[in-house]
């Protein structure tokens, strides 16, 4: 057996916490776009300095309604603004968010809300705002439980108009990479769900090379700033990954919280981002809904041709890459360029005409 090391594509170690970079941002570039926000239908767009001004409002009304340095907030919620909105704006005071899956049962939220002591809890209907209700008797801890879609940020923010915000960046500043960022549990297949906890160190090192690693997705191209839809779950690793790297690398991130292609596809096409990122079965729907039009038009076989070509030509660029092969040859490229213009540039054009690149993972595909 050989040991090999392979050397750190970061260097240097993380400092500070998670919501440090947000008020950077703001300072050296506020009026760089870095959100965008779906309202009654238009997405609109939101600036660093909209962002740390936002984060900042609500981290003083979670002081003003109670929330400490240390304490444990759930927040149950579908992938949407509020839901980065809240994450920065606990860690900016030194909370812990603590991620539930929305489709949680009964006694999977009381669990999770036992297990870390959650103080309170955030919620996005009055559907979850009953379900945590319903073993709030079991939970001794928790004081506060906030509904989203009954105004909770605007009555928080409200809370928050008289506390300094010197207070927010004094607890910001005591937040050390070392800190307990958040608690995100497992699905619970083999039992109870079991927390793993994650520090600010442990996200700013992983995106933060995820970010090196991929400069040319995160960076983009010359005048076309890079952005990306997030419709993952925030309850899972993988979706708050992409938040924080996006939020790191000032990539413009949006939010869609239903995966069904009638809404996830129109989304797609308004936002239109330069890269996203899913696990295999958004793209499988992706691909599904292709050739389901592909099929209404009555061109099945130049489809499947041109599935049958995009795989090819994949496997020659793969071979050329990693020196196996000479990669694809002059006709595999024609016929490439042929359906380029035919299938494949018409899927780009439904996700927006802007996708480059596509990252997947969580299981075969």
């Amino acid at each position: 057996m050989r040991e090999i090391t392979v050397p750190p594509i970061v260097t240097g170690a993380p400092v500070g916490g998670l919501a440090d970079v947000v008020f950077q941002h703001a300072r050296e570039e506020p009026d760089r776009v870095v959100l965008g926000r779906k309202a009654d239908g238009v997405w609109r767009d939101v600036t660093s300095g909209e962002l740390a001004a936002e984060v900042l409002s609500l981290a003083k009304g979670l002081l003003a309604q109670g929330v400490r340095f240390g304490d444990r907030v759930a927040v149950m919620s579908r992938t949407r603004y509020e839901f980065t909105l809240f994450d920065f704006a606990l860690w900016a005071v030194g909370a812990q968010p603590v991620p539930v899956y929305p489709t949680s049962s009964t006694e999977q939220v009381h669990w999770i809300l036992y297990d870390t002591d959650c103080t309170a809890c955030v919620v996005e209907n009055e559907d979850q705002a009953m379900t945590v209700g319903s073993v709030i008797d079991r939970l001794p801890h928790l004081r506060r439980l906030w509904q989203l879609d009954a105004g909770a940020v605007d009555a928080i923010v409200a809370d928050g108009r008289s506390v300094a915000e010197d207070v927010v960046h004094r607890h910001r500043g005591a937040v050390t990479p070392d800190a307990t960022a958040t608690v995100i549990y497992t699905s619970g297949t083999t039992g109870r769900p079991k927390g793993c906890v994650l520090t600010h160190a442990n996200f700013m090192y992983e995106t933060d090379t995820l970010v090196a690693r991929w400069e040319s997705v995160f960076q983009g191209r010359q005048g076309d700033r890079p952005s990306t839809l997030l419709f993952l779950p925030l309850a899972h690793v993988f979706g708050r990954m992409v938040e924080v790297a996006a939020v790191r690398a000032r990539v413009k991130l949006g939010h869609q919280p239903v995966l069904a292609a009638a809404e996830l596809m129109p989304d797609l096409a308004a936002f239109r981002p330069t890269f996203v990122l899913g696990v295999p079965h958004v793209f499988e729907k992706v691909f599904a809904a292709a050739r389901r039009k592909a099929e209404a038009e009555g061109r099945t076989g130049p489809f499947d041709r041109a599935v049958e070509t995009a795989v090819r030509y994949a496997q020659a660029r793969e071979q050329k890459a990693f020196g196996t092969g000479p990669g694809p040859s002059a006709a595999l490229r024609m016929e490439h360029q042929l359906f380029d213009r035919l299938v494949y540039g018409k899927v780009r054009e439904a996700m927006g005409g802007r996708v480059r690149y596509a990252m997947s993972g969580g299981s075969a595909m």
